[in-house]
């Protein structure tokens, strides 16, 4: 008997069932079409924008505004704002790669590695983010329990909001909502800007500061390692990565949204030079007015110093920016665990997905926010030491996803006429080198002081 043609075989076989999160993210990418064939410039804008600013303001997270802070009180302002915004624009670089690799191939950062790499590599990775995302989100944790302290309500309230608000985020099974109200709560790391507008710096040395190149101010070198090192992980983390290649893909980004996908990067990450800057700037005002430095400030807590030195109204913005800070990070970090456990295994991994069609993508979201919360119940933890070396950690296992990422973005096979150029490539590799120094220049002092060879 002879076989029907391949045409009349494959019209017979029934037309595969579209899902949930194909149908969502369908009806997401008609709007985007309906925009742009209308020349809706704004709106378009509007329906683009959210996994670059997510990233940038997620970023500016508890730890980070903490060591942004106790850079402030410890040093004053000089050299690190100029660094700091040295290590904003390495952040846009990282990220706008992040983003390209995302919408052109539709797929995560982990699934990617395991697919290019190996297994090896890629649980690796998965190990190496899942550690730092816990040791973070201890630290997001330490956070919300600072800031609500100042209005007397204890840990078990901010280990319950963090958890609260992971599980309320992600009950709709739709990306699109998630985004919207993370967004909604991250414009709030404009708090920190307020409390640097009311510590009445002097605007003129802040000005000075940013165009003048000082030199680091003296003090211990490891003080001094332990804030560069924070700093960097303060602004450039591997869960960064992880989050906004997977994110684009899970909004449904395409190579026709690369430049509107540029601008989401560039905003976040301005909008968080900003917002960092300003808790440097209101953190100086301890330093010039009778501000203790890093252990002086570990008991009492900043919103405890802000209120003596700088009155109530201060405290209150600087404690609810805290709080702020360590919400949106939870979602954000939440998230990226979340798509590295289902990519890493082969499990569906987005939120346009219900918890039943995507199990482990959803149970790694809120187990990783809820083993964070169980740990910061554990009494005389010393919060602001988390705060600080969760930024550090970072920065020491950044380079190994850096190096995977630009190897990802270089590749012509997967990335087509959109990968990387030899300029981008020397960028992103100057990049790794300094990451890389810092983190090793940290550890290796901190190693030599623990055997007491220094």
């Amino acid at each position: 008997m002879t076989p029907p043609p391949v045409e009349e075989s494959v019209l017979a076989l029934p037309a595969p069932r579209l899902r949930h999160e194909d149908e969502d993210r369908a009806a997401d990418r008609t709007r985007v079409h309906r925009a742009r064939r209308g020349r809706r410039r704004w709106l378009l804008l509007w329906l683009l924008i959210g996994p670059g600013i997510l990233a940038m303001l997620g970023e500016n997270d508890g730890p980070s505004m903490i060591s942004y802070t106790t850079t402030g009180a410890t040093y004053g302002i000089g050299a690190f704002l100029p660094f700091t915004l040295l290590t904003f624009a390495m952040a846009i670089v990282c990220q706008e790669m992040s983003m390209r690799i995302g919408a052109v191939t539709h797929r995560g950062y982990g699934q990617l590695v395991l697919e290019r790499f190996g297994r090896v590599w890629g649980w690796f990775n998965a190990g190496d983010l899942v550690l730092t995302n816990l040791v973070t989100l201890v630290a997001e944790f330490v956070s919300i329990r600072i800031g609500l302290a100042y209005f007397h309500l204890s840990s078990w309230v901010a280990a319950a909001l963090g958890v609260t608000l992971v599980l309320f985020t992600i009950s709709g099974g739709r990306y699109w909502r998630w985004e919207r109200i993370v967004l909604g709560m991250a414009v709030f790391n404009g708090l920190f800007l307020v409390a640097a507008i009311l510590s009445h710096p002097n605007w003129g040395k802040v000005g000075h500061a940013f165009v003048t190149a000082s030199p680091f101010p003296g003090g211990t070198l490891s003080t001094l390692l332990l804030l560069v090192a924070s700093t960097i992980g303060a602004t450039v983390t591997p869960w960064m990565i992880f989050f906004q290649q997977s994110a684009s893909a899970d909004k449904g980004l395409t190579p026709d949204d690369l430049s509107h996908g540029r601008y989401d990067t560039i905003a976040g990450g301005v909008l968080a030079a900003v917002f960092g800057c300003g808790a440097m700037i209101a953190g100086a005002a301890l330093a010039t007015r009778g501000g203790a430095g890093i252990n002086g400030l570990a008991g009492a807590g900043f919103p405890g110093a802000f209120s003596h030195v700088l009155g109530g109204g201060v405290a209150t913005i600087f404690a609810l920016g805290l709080i702020e800070a360590g919400a949106v990070a939870i979602l954000t970090i939440s998230a990226s665990t979340g798509y590295a456990a289902g990519e890493c295994i082969g499990a569906p991994h987005s939120m346009n997905y219900s918890a039943r069609g995507a199990a482990i993508f959803y149970a790694a979201n809120v187990g990783a926010a809820a083993i964070a919360a169980a740990i910061i119940l554990i009494p005389g933890a010393p919060l602001l030491s988390i705060a600080l070396n969760a930024n550090v950690l970072a920065t020491v296992l950044l380079p190994v996803a850096l190096v995977f990422m630009i190897m990802l973005a270089s590749d012509r096979q997967l990335m087509g006429r959109f990968a990387n150029g030899r300029r981008h490539n020397w960028v992103g590799g100057a990049i790794v080198v300094f990451v890389a120094a810092s983190g090793t220049a940290y550890a290796i002092d901190a190693f030599l002081r623990t055997v007491h060879l220094i």
